[in-house]
């Protein structure tokens, strides 16, 4: 096992038949079966260049340098070209240092969405006889969410329910394709004004599956065959028109490596919401309360279950009330 570091995140795909007639594809959807998820996932997302985590000073021949703060480079921003080259990770921005020989070069830095083109001229350190800016950077992060459900018959999973942003709210990409199984070690319980999250451990040798897409309402990929399923429940789904408020279940896994179900209520069910906030649900379990405090960082994805159907899954909580969060209808999640 290795440790994983938490990051606030805070996903399958599914054709349109037409090459059938609408009442075969009606009679398809209505027999699909779903294994139920609720189990944490490890995997690893590029910054998608070298993200900045700190500043520092460079100890030259002639003294000491702080070029990248000189040229105002800020912690949170991303490196993402030098002279015009794409840069993704750590490695091809030293190169890309190492073959300006000290002259000055043009480093592309993404700041809230946004670029800019600022000149930094890298100094050679004396001790390590390298040139450097003075940056300390991460090119990939590391976190967990739910699996959300998986198809059983073509075995594409879901998860997340929400896109994949850093701390800055910069869309992440995968870098790391598997996605391996987490175990949860500890949970920093979620308090009024503060989110709580799941800490945990990747189980190396458990590889839940392949993550291959990205997008707004979560990950996407192919689950592993070999994965026991014996432990899964399988249903069918149910659009939100068939959602109501009342009580419903999540499964949510909050210690070790294999969820639990816990009560909650929906509270409001918005199914034209263009943010993908379907449903606002309230913890009611006194179990899951007294573990987390309600809902945290780790727990997006976890699947909603209504009338013993797979609605949706659970994707934000709310900062002033951790008994409380916005869920996403598991139709959009499949229409992508």
């Amino acid at each position: 096992m290795r440790k994983l570091k938490f990051f606030a995140l805070a996903i399958a795909l599914l054709g349109t038949g037409l090459f059938c007639g609408t009442s075969t594809v009606h009679a398809e959807a209505a027999t699909a079966k779903y294994y139920i998820g609720g189990m944490t996932a490890g995997f690893l997302l590029s910054a998608g260049g070298a993200e900045v985590i700190g500043l520092s000073e460079v100890m030259g021949e002639d003294g000491i340098f702080r070029p990248a703060e000189d040229a105002g480079i800020r912690i949170g921003d991303t490196i993402v070209a030098v002279e015009g080259i794409r840069v993704k990770t750590i490695t091809e921005l030293n190169e890309a240092l190492e073959r300006s020989a000290g002259k000055e070069i043009e480093v592309t830095v993404r700041r809230k969405g946004e670029d800019a083109t600022v000149p930094v001229t890298p100094v050679k350190d004396k001790k390590a006889s390298r040139y450097k800016i003075g940056v300390l950077i991460r090119d990939t992060l590391a976190g967990i969410g739910t699996v959300t459900y998986i198809d059983s018959m073509t075995y594409r999973f879901g998860a997340l329910g929400h896109a994949v942003c850093d701390e800055n709210h910069n869309l992440l990409s995968i870098s790391d394709p598997q996605m391996y199984l987490c175990s949860v070690v500890g949970v920093t319980k979620g308090t009024r004004g503060r989110a709580g999250e799941l800490r945990g451990l990747f189980v190396n040798d458990t590889v839940l599956g392949s993550a291959e897409t990205v997008g707004d309402t979560g990950l996407y990929g192919s689950f592993s065959r070999d994965y026991d399923f014996s432990r899964c429940e399988l249903v069918e789904t149910a659009p939100m028109s068939e959602a109501t408020i009342g009580k419903a279940v999540i499964y949510s896994t909050v210690d070790g490596a294999y969820p639990q179900k816990y009560d909650v209520d929906i509270v409001k069910v918005d199914a034209a919401n263009r943010d993908n906030k379907n449903f606002v649900v309230k913890v009611t379990d006194s179990r899951l309360i007294d573990e987390t405090g309600g809902i945290v960082q780790g727990m997006s994805g976890s699947p909603i279950l209504q009338n013993g159907k797979l609605i949706g899954a659970v994707t934000h909580v709310f900062l002033n009330d951790p008994t409380r969060g916005y869920g996403i209808g598991i139709e959009k999640m499949l229409a992508n």
